[in-house]
């Protein structure tokens, strides 16, 4: 039995989605203590930006004329598709950043993405249960003056459930950057029950993440 733990945060040491993940984690290992858990941390070891490409392009010659540089991201490809296959359950941490998703964690995707078994005709994944953990700087609620600005979240959930087909629970905390831009000092008391409210949601969905449990291809 294990859990496959992915974290995109370029900043470790204060990141707010590997706290949220964290107690994610640890509701997992109280009802599993004996299970593994497999971490990627893309910062510590981020994807070359080079790999997706290497392995299309690898399709399109005769597996001898392959380049070294393609045989390596083959065999990576084929490493991160079964992290996510051999795990029972997933838990992502992802950021948005600069109104996107963290390029580190698409280049992950992508890569993932051109494995046979897990791509749109794939079921490896099917009903697989995940939670994805994501942090904003800002608010991008709806009635909110930047509503809409969030192109991160929209495009997790549709690569995750639409895509990939997992059973996915979404902890989400706004309003990150409150106590670190002073332009945003006005909202500490929204980010304060905003940061409550996703570490409640972190610790319950880390329960039924332990209790639904998937199943190993």
């Amino acid at each position: 039995m294990s859990l496959f733990r992915l974290d995109a945060s370029i900043l470790p040491a204060s990141s707010a989605s590997r706290s949220l993940a964290d107690l994610v984690e640890a509701e997992w290992i109280a009802a599993h203590p004996d299970s593994s858990v497999v971490r990627r941390d893309l910062a510590v070891e981020p994807v070359p930006a080079t790999a997706w490409a290497d392995v299309v392009t690898s399709g399109f010659v005769e597996a001898e004329q392959r380049t070294e540089r393609q045989l390596e991201a083959r065999a990576l490809a084929k490493t991160v598709a079964d992290e996510l296959i051999d795990a029972e359950a997933l838990l992502f941490a992802v950021p948005l950043y600069n109104y996107g998703v963290s390029q580190h964690f698409k280049t992950w995707f992508d890569l993932a993405y051109t494995d046979p078994r897990i791509d749109p005709q794939g079921t490896a994944l099917r009903g697989k249960p995940a939670t994805l953990v994501t942090v904003l700087g800002g608010n991008y609620a709806p009635g909110t003056p930047k509503e809409g600005w969030d192109h991160s979240t929209a495009w997790l959930r549709r690569v995750l459930v639409d895509v990939w087909g997992l059973d996915l629970r979404i902890v989400e905390r706004p309003f990150t950057l409150v106590g670190v831009n002073p332009a945003l000092d006005a909202f500490a008391d929204a980010a304060a029950e905003l940061k409550a409210q996703a570490e409640s949601d972190a610790t319950t969905y880390g329960q039924e993440l332990a209790a639904l449990r998937g199943n190993v291809a």
